[in-house]
Protein backbone atom coordinates (compact mmCIF):
# COMPACT_ATOMS: atom_id res chain seq x y z
CA UNK A 1 0.00 0.00 0.00
CA UNK A 2 3.04 2.21 -0.19
CA UNK A 3 4.36 3.86 -3.45
CA UNK A 4 5.87 1.43 -5.84
CA UNK A 5 9.24 0.39 -4.97
CA UNK A 6 12.22 1.10 -7.16
CA UNK A 7 12.63 -1.58 -9.71
CA UNK A 8 15.62 -0.79 -11.92
CA UNK A 9 15.63 -1.48 -15.29
CA UNK A 10 19.22 -3.53 -15.22
CA UNK A 11 17.33 -5.97 -12.68
CA UNK A 12 14.57 -6.34 -15.94
CA UNK A 13 17.30 -6.72 -18.23
CA UNK A 14 18.97 -9.35 -16.23
CA UNK A 15 15.86 -11.69 -16.32
CA UNK A 16 13.90 -11.12 -18.97
CA UNK A 17 15.63 -13.80 -21.07
CA UNK A 18 15.29 -16.38 -18.07
CA UNK A 19 11.14 -15.07 -18.19
CA UNK A 20 11.20 -16.16 -22.17
CA UNK A 21 12.20 -19.77 -21.48
CA UNK A 22 10.42 -20.13 -18.31
CA UNK A 23 7.00 -18.91 -19.49
CA UNK A 24 7.91 -21.40 -22.35
CA UNK A 25 7.88 -24.36 -19.84
CA UNK A 26 4.56 -25.70 -18.93
CA UNK A 27 5.26 -28.87 -16.74
CA UNK A 28 2.42 -31.26 -17.39
CA UNK A 29 0.87 -32.39 -13.96
CA UNK A 30 -1.21 -35.46 -14.54
CA UNK A 31 -1.55 -34.14 -18.09
CA UNK A 32 -2.08 -30.70 -16.72
CA UNK A 33 -0.31 -27.49 -17.36
CA UNK A 34 1.19 -26.52 -14.14
CA UNK A 35 1.13 -22.68 -13.53
CA UNK A 36 2.41 -19.78 -10.96
CA UNK A 37 -0.29 -17.43 -9.62
CA UNK A 38 1.62 -14.72 -8.30
CA UNK A 39 -0.60 -13.18 -5.36
CA UNK A 40 0.05 -9.43 -3.85
CA UNK A 41 -0.36 -10.21 -0.60
CA UNK A 42 -0.67 -12.66 2.37
CA UNK A 43 -3.17 -15.11 2.09
CA UNK A 44 -6.84 -13.50 3.24
CA UNK A 45 -10.00 -13.57 1.81
CA UNK A 46 -8.88 -10.64 -0.56
CA UNK A 47 -8.01 -13.15 -2.78
CA UNK A 48 -11.48 -15.56 -1.73
CA UNK A 49 -12.64 -15.92 -6.14
CA UNK A 50 -9.25 -17.36 -6.42
CA UNK A 51 -9.09 -19.61 -3.59
CA UNK A 52 -12.85 -20.93 -4.82
CA UNK A 53 -11.53 -21.16 -8.15
CA UNK A 54 -9.12 -23.87 -7.07
CA UNK A 55 -11.13 -25.33 -4.61
CA UNK A 56 -14.17 -25.65 -6.99
CA UNK A 57 -11.56 -27.26 -9.63
CA UNK A 58 -12.31 -24.48 -12.06
CA UNK A 59 -9.02 -24.37 -13.53
CA UNK A 60 -8.28 -27.91 -13.56
CA UNK A 61 -11.36 -28.36 -15.91
CA UNK A 62 -9.43 -26.07 -17.65
CA UNK A 63 -6.44 -27.87 -17.82
CA UNK A 64 -4.29 -26.19 -15.53
CA UNK A 65 -3.17 -26.88 -11.90
CA UNK A 66 -2.35 -23.69 -10.53
CA UNK A 67 0.08 -22.57 -7.32
CA UNK A 68 -1.77 -19.68 -5.73
CA UNK A 69 1.96 -18.24 -4.25
CA UNK A 70 1.31 -15.11 -1.69
CA UNK A 71 3.24 -11.92 -1.88
CA UNK A 72 3.75 -9.97 1.33
CA UNK A 73 6.67 -7.36 2.18
CA UNK A 74 9.62 -9.12 1.09
CA UNK A 75 7.47 -10.58 -1.73
CA UNK A 76 7.00 -8.35 -4.63
CA UNK A 77 4.52 -9.28 -7.64
CA UNK A 78 6.41 -8.14 -10.42
CA UNK A 79 10.05 -10.15 -10.09
CA UNK A 80 8.89 -13.40 -10.86
CA UNK A 81 5.98 -12.32 -13.35
CA UNK A 82 8.89 -10.35 -15.64
CA UNK A 83 10.96 -13.68 -14.95
CA UNK A 84 8.46 -15.97 -16.29
CA UNK A 85 8.03 -18.20 -13.02
CA UNK A 86 4.67 -17.23 -12.38
CA UNK A 87 2.14 -16.70 -15.40
CA UNK A 88 0.08 -13.95 -13.75
CA UNK A 89 0.35 -11.77 -11.12
CA UNK A 90 -1.96 -9.52 -9.06
CA UNK A 91 -0.58 -6.31 -8.71
CA UNK A 92 -1.83 -2.22 -8.97
CA UNK A 93 -1.55 0.21 -11.88
CA UNK A 94 0.48 2.25 -10.16
CA UNK A 95 3.13 -0.37 -9.39
CA UNK A 96 2.85 -1.47 -13.02
CA UNK A 97 3.30 1.60 -14.12
CA UNK A 98 6.47 2.26 -12.60
CA UNK A 99 7.91 -1.13 -13.41
CA UNK A 100 6.66 -0.56 -17.06
CA UNK A 101 8.61 2.76 -16.81
CA UNK A 102 11.81 0.46 -15.98
CA UNK A 103 11.37 -1.79 -18.73
CA UNK A 104 9.68 -4.16 -17.42
CA UNK A 105 7.19 -5.71 -20.55
CA UNK A 106 3.83 -5.69 -18.54
CA UNK A 107 -0.10 -5.40 -19.61
CA UNK A 108 -3.01 -5.40 -17.36
CA UNK A 109 -5.02 -7.77 -18.67
CA UNK A 110 -8.01 -7.55 -16.25
CA UNK A 111 -8.90 -5.06 -13.14
CA UNK A 112 -10.69 -6.74 -9.98
CA UNK A 113 -11.15 -3.71 -7.76
CA UNK A 114 -13.05 -1.36 -10.21
CA UNK A 115 -12.98 1.37 -7.08
CA UNK A 116 -9.58 1.66 -5.48
CA UNK A 117 -10.03 0.32 -2.09
CA UNK A 118 -7.68 3.83 -0.14
CA UNK A 119 -10.11 5.26 2.32
CA UNK A 120 -9.65 8.24 5.46
CA UNK A 121 -10.99 6.53 7.98
CA UNK A 122 -12.03 8.32 11.27
CA UNK A 123 -14.09 8.19 14.23
CA UNK A 124 -17.80 8.55 13.80
CA UNK A 125 -17.60 11.00 16.84
CA UNK A 126 -15.43 13.36 14.25
CA UNK A 127 -15.98 12.20 11.14
CA UNK A 128 -14.08 12.84 7.68
CA UNK A 129 -16.76 12.59 5.13
CA UNK A 130 -15.28 14.69 2.71
CA UNK A 131 -11.52 15.54 0.97
CA UNK A 132 -12.90 18.96 2.75
CA UNK A 133 -13.27 17.88 6.24
CA UNK A 134 -9.25 16.81 5.99
CA UNK A 135 -8.72 20.81 6.88
CA UNK A 136 -6.88 21.04 9.94
CA UNK A 137 -6.94 17.56 10.79
CA UNK A 138 -3.88 15.28 11.63
CA UNK A 139 -4.16 12.34 9.67
CA UNK A 140 -2.12 8.58 10.19
CA UNK A 141 -0.32 7.29 7.30
CA UNK A 142 3.09 6.00 5.91
CA UNK A 143 4.93 9.02 4.52
CA UNK A 144 5.56 7.21 1.41
CA UNK A 145 1.91 7.64 0.43
CA UNK A 146 2.17 11.74 0.52
CA UNK A 147 1.87 11.66 -3.12
CA UNK A 148 -1.62 9.61 -2.60
CA UNK A 149 -3.13 12.41 -0.48
CA UNK A 150 -1.90 15.14 -2.63
CA UNK A 151 -3.67 13.43 -5.67
CA UNK A 152 -7.04 13.24 -3.47
CA UNK A 153 -5.66 17.10 -2.79
CA UNK A 154 -5.50 18.25 -6.15
CA UNK A 155 -8.64 16.69 -7.11
CA UNK A 156 -10.56 18.55 -4.77
CA UNK A 157 -8.90 21.67 -4.21
CA UNK A 158 -7.83 20.98 -0.49
CA UNK A 159 -4.52 22.66 0.35
CA UNK A 160 -2.18 19.75 1.39
CA UNK A 161 -0.51 22.11 3.71
CA UNK A 162 -3.55 22.47 5.81
CA UNK A 163 -3.17 19.15 6.82
CA UNK A 164 -1.36 17.95 9.60
CA UNK A 165 0.67 14.76 8.22
CA UNK A 166 2.31 12.13 11.38
CA UNK A 167 3.88 9.37 10.51
CA UNK A 168 2.34 6.45 12.16
CA UNK A 169 2.56 2.55 11.89
CA UNK A 170 -0.09 0.87 10.02
CA UNK A 171 -2.27 0.28 12.87
CA UNK A 172 -6.10 1.84 14.25
CA UNK A 173 -4.23 2.27 17.62
CA UNK A 174 -3.14 6.32 16.78
CA UNK A 175 -6.75 6.99 15.98
CA UNK A 176 -8.17 5.16 18.65
CA UNK A 177 -6.01 6.46 21.60
CA UNK A 178 -6.76 10.25 19.87
CA UNK A 179 -2.78 11.18 18.74
CA UNK A 180 -4.31 11.35 15.19
CA UNK A 181 -8.07 12.74 13.81
CA UNK A 182 -7.80 9.96 10.79
CA UNK A 183 -5.38 7.48 9.04
CA UNK A 184 -5.09 6.82 5.39
CA UNK A 185 -5.56 3.16 4.95
CA UNK A 186 -7.45 0.69 2.90
CA UNK A 187 -11.06 0.38 3.51
CA UNK A 188 -10.84 -3.19 4.11
CA UNK A 189 -8.85 -3.64 6.73
CA UNK A 190 -8.25 -1.50 9.46
CA UNK A 191 -11.88 0.07 9.30
CA UNK A 192 -12.50 -3.86 9.66
CA UNK A 193 -10.18 -4.18 12.51
CA UNK A 194 -11.61 -1.21 14.43
CA UNK A 195 -15.29 -2.34 13.95
CA UNK A 196 -14.51 -6.00 14.93
CA UNK A 197 -13.27 -4.02 18.61
CA UNK A 198 -16.43 -2.47 18.90
CA UNK A 199 -14.73 1.16 18.01
CA UNK A 200 -17.85 3.24 15.82
CA UNK A 201 -16.07 4.95 12.50
CA UNK A 202 -16.50 6.15 9.31
CA UNK A 203 -14.94 5.86 6.05
CA UNK A 204 -14.65 8.16 2.95
CA UNK A 205 -13.64 6.01 -0.08
CA UNK A 206 -11.18 7.95 -1.96
CA UNK A 207 -12.50 6.80 -5.08
CA UNK A 208 -15.85 8.64 -4.51
CA UNK A 209 -13.91 11.88 -4.91
CA UNK A 210 -12.07 11.41 -8.57
CA UNK A 211 -8.94 8.85 -7.01
CA UNK A 212 -9.55 6.70 -9.83
CA UNK A 213 -6.36 4.01 -9.79
CA UNK A 214 -7.16 0.27 -10.72
CA UNK A 215 -6.27 -1.77 -7.77
CA UNK A 216 -5.99 -5.76 -8.00
CA UNK A 217 -4.93 -5.56 -11.28
CA UNK A 218 -3.92 -8.79 -13.30
CA UNK A 219 -0.61 -8.90 -15.18
CA UNK A 220 1.41 -10.53 -17.62
CA UNK A 221 4.18 -9.88 -19.60
CA UNK A 222 3.84 -9.80 -23.44
CA UNK A 223 5.76 -12.72 -24.04
CA UNK A 224 3.31 -14.30 -22.18
CA UNK A 225 0.65 -12.79 -23.88
CA UNK A 226 1.83 -13.94 -27.12
CA UNK A 227 2.93 -17.40 -26.68
CA UNK A 228 0.90 -18.87 -23.61
CA UNK A 229 -2.51 -16.51 -24.62
CA UNK A 230 -4.32 -20.35 -24.08
CA UNK A 231 -3.44 -20.50 -20.58
CA UNK A 232 -3.70 -16.75 -19.25
CA UNK A 233 -7.15 -17.09 -21.26
CA UNK A 234 -7.73 -20.61 -18.92
CA UNK A 235 -6.43 -18.74 -15.60
CA UNK A 236 -9.10 -15.49 -16.45
CA UNK A 237 -12.12 -17.85 -17.14
CA UNK A 238 -11.02 -19.28 -13.60
CA UNK A 239 -11.02 -16.20 -11.79
CA UNK A 240 -14.29 -15.63 -13.20
CA UNK A 241 -16.12 -18.14 -12.24
CA UNK A 242 -14.66 -18.20 -8.87
CA UNK A 243 -15.33 -14.49 -8.09
CA UNK A 244 -19.00 -14.76 -9.44
CA UNK A 245 -19.64 -17.32 -6.73
CA UNK A 246 -17.88 -15.47 -4.31
CA UNK A 247 -20.56 -12.55 -4.84
CA UNK A 248 -23.06 -15.04 -4.13
CA UNK A 249 -21.80 -16.22 -1.01
CA UNK A 250 -19.44 -14.32 0.56
CA UNK A 251 -19.19 -15.65 3.89
CA UNK A 252 -18.73 -19.38 2.45
CA UNK A 253 -15.73 -17.30 0.39
CA UNK A 254 -13.95 -16.27 4.21
CA UNK A 255 -14.80 -19.66 5.41
CA UNK A 256 -12.85 -21.33 2.58
CA UNK A 257 -10.03 -18.82 3.15
CA UNK A 258 -9.88 -20.10 6.68
CA UNK A 259 -10.18 -23.35 6.00
CA UNK A 260 -7.45 -23.73 3.40
CA UNK A 261 -4.82 -21.51 5.05
CA UNK A 262 -5.16 -22.52 8.81
CA UNK A 263 -1.63 -21.17 9.70
CA UNK A 264 -2.55 -17.75 8.18
CA UNK A 265 -3.97 -16.08 11.23
CA UNK A 266 -7.33 -15.67 9.85
CA UNK A 267 -10.25 -14.71 11.95
CA UNK A 268 -13.54 -15.88 10.90
CA UNK A 269 -15.17 -12.99 11.38
CA UNK A 270 -12.88 -10.51 10.24
CA UNK A 271 -12.42 -12.16 6.90
CA UNK A 272 -16.58 -12.50 6.84
CA UNK A 273 -16.52 -8.30 7.11
CA UNK A 274 -13.55 -8.30 4.70
CA UNK A 275 -15.26 -10.31 2.62
CA UNK A 276 -18.54 -8.30 2.34
CA UNK A 277 -16.90 -4.99 2.12
CA UNK A 278 -14.98 -5.96 -1.26
CA UNK A 279 -18.38 -6.24 -2.79
CA UNK A 280 -19.15 -2.59 -3.90
CA UNK A 281 -15.07 -2.09 -4.72
CA UNK A 282 -14.83 -5.59 -6.82
CA UNK A 283 -18.47 -5.47 -8.67
CA UNK A 284 -20.37 -2.50 -10.47
CA UNK A 285 -22.81 -1.43 -12.94
CA UNK A 286 -20.02 -2.61 -15.41
CA UNK A 287 -19.22 -5.70 -14.30
CA UNK A 288 -22.87 -6.24 -14.09
CA UNK A 289 -23.36 -5.63 -17.94
CA UNK A 290 -20.20 -7.08 -19.09
CA UNK A 291 -18.31 -9.21 -16.94
CA UNK A 292 -15.60 -9.48 -13.78
CA UNK A 293 -12.40 -8.05 -14.24
CA UNK A 294 -14.22 -5.35 -16.85
CA UNK A 295 -12.33 -1.97 -17.83
CA UNK A 296 -13.65 0.51 -20.66
CA UNK A 297 -11.68 3.40 -22.62
CA UNK A 298 -12.98 6.16 -19.99
CA UNK A 299 -11.53 3.86 -17.05
CA UNK A 300 -8.02 3.92 -18.54
CA UNK A 301 -8.60 7.76 -19.24
CA UNK A 302 -9.35 8.29 -15.75
CA UNK A 303 -6.33 6.26 -14.52
CA UNK A 304 -4.03 7.90 -16.37
CA UNK A 305 -5.01 10.91 -15.39
CA UNK A 306 -4.72 10.03 -11.68
CA UNK A 307 -1.19 8.59 -12.69
CA UNK A 308 -0.02 12.03 -13.50
CA UNK A 309 -1.26 13.42 -10.43
CA UNK A 310 1.02 10.39 -8.80
CA UNK A 311 4.06 12.11 -11.28
CA UNK A 312 3.94 8.65 -13.67
CA UNK A 313 3.27 9.51 -17.10
CA UNK A 314 1.69 6.20 -18.94
CA UNK A 315 -0.29 5.69 -21.94
CA UNK A 316 -3.21 3.41 -23.11
CA UNK A 317 -0.89 0.56 -24.35
CA UNK A 318 -0.34 -0.11 -20.44
CA UNK A 319 -3.64 -1.77 -20.86
CA UNK A 320 -4.99 -5.04 -22.52
CA UNK A 321 -8.51 -5.91 -23.15
CA UNK A 322 -8.11 -8.05 -25.71
CA UNK A 323 -8.27 -11.68 -23.73
CA UNK A 324 -11.05 -10.42 -21.70
CA UNK A 325 -12.82 -10.10 -24.72
CA UNK A 326 -12.53 -13.63 -25.21
CA UNK A 327 -13.17 -14.63 -21.87
CA UNK A 328 -16.50 -13.13 -21.69
CA UNK A 329 -16.90 -13.27 -25.43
Amino acid sequence: MTQPPHLTRRFFIQTSGAGAAAAAAGVPAFGATSVNFQLSWLHSVQFGGSYIAADKGYWSDQGLDVSLNQGGPNAPVEPPVVSGTALLGISAADYTAAAVSQGAPFKIIAVAMQKNPFAVASLSGNPVNLPTDLVGKRIGMAVANTPVLEALCKLNDVDINEIEIVPTQYDPAPLVSGQVDCLLCWETDLPVAMTVQGVDNTTMLMADHGYALHSQTYIATQDAIANRRADLIAMLKGEVMGWNDYLADTDGAAALAVEMYPDAGLDLQVQKMQAARQVPLMFSDLTAQNGFGWFTDDTVAANIETLALLGQDVSTDLWDRSLLDEVHG
